[in-house]
């Protein structure tokens, strides 16, 4: 048994609006969508393949008093492609950004919610991430939260520094987690977590997941909340994430 990343999740005000935006920047389709919740996925994504990481989009009822503490990076092949996607997500809705912490080149952009992203220039190490390069997450000890996540995803651990540390599965696909230090950091409670899955999934899976990563240093969030079926846990630096039930 083991945890897999499943879906990025998204706090939106209008989820399905937000939801079509990203399904065409990704080039991906809306697969679910009901009153509230918008979910996203590759076109022909097939659970439980690794690669097949999605984007669920959640309304809240003010979601610009969330804050900022993780954002996406989209991935290009060539120059030409990355004039070309910059140009095509300000045609969706996208606006300029300003700079972003960082040292790889890159085009920051707002989404129509205001959600800062990033569309890195052509990188070999992301040629086969698919369009998402990377979720990144700022943070104090980069090390220490790299540690926490290989142990949690049994993940591979990429360029660890004491400023930036980067992560993928050990199948090499999907996107790659990327932790960078910040010195500033926002409170709890943020616009972006990620959803993991257990797999295989059988009755007794989410509660030892849940116990396994309480002893790697995650705490509960959801005190309270007790009849959702996901799982609602915040790693050593208080980013949440969820542990969901059946995929």
């Amino acid at each position: 048994m083991a945890l897999q990343l499943f879906q990025v999740n998204f706090k939106a005000g209008d989820d399905s609006v937000l939801g079509r935006f990203w399904a065409e920047a990704l080039g991906w389709r809306v697969a679910d969508a009901e009153p509230g919740a918008t979910s996203v996925k590759p076109v022909d994504a097939t659970w439980p393949d690794p690669a097949a990481v999605r984007m669920d989009v959640i309304a809240v009822p003010d979601p610009g008093t969330v804050k900022y503490r993780a954002h996406i990076e989209l991935a290009t092949t060539s120059e030409s492609h990355h004039a070309e996607l910059v140009a095509r997500l300000k045609e969706l809705g996208a606006t300029p950004a300003g700079t972003t912490q960082g040292a790889l080149p890159r085009t920051a952009l707002a989404d129509p919610e205001g959600n800062v992203f990033c569309v890195l220039e052509p990188r070999e190490i992301y040629r086969d991430t698919g369009p998402i390069a990377a979720v990144v997450v700022d943070c104090a000890d980069p090390r220490a939260l790299a540690r926490f996540w290989c142990e949690a995803l049994d993940w591979t651990p990429h360029e660890v520094t004491d400023d930036h540390a980067l992560l993928r599965s050990t199948k090499a696909v999907g996107p790659f987690l990327e932790f960078v230090r910040a010195p500033h950091l926002a409170d709890t409670r943020h616009r972006l977590h990620l959803d993991l899955v257990p797999h295989p999934y059988d009755s007794d899976s989410q509660s030892a997941e849940v116990a396994r990563l309480k002893t790697l240093g995650a705490t509960p969030t959801d005190a309270g909340r007790d009849d959702f079926p996901w799982k609602i846990l915040a790693d050593p630096e208080g980013n949440e994430f969820c542990v969901l039930g059946p995929a």
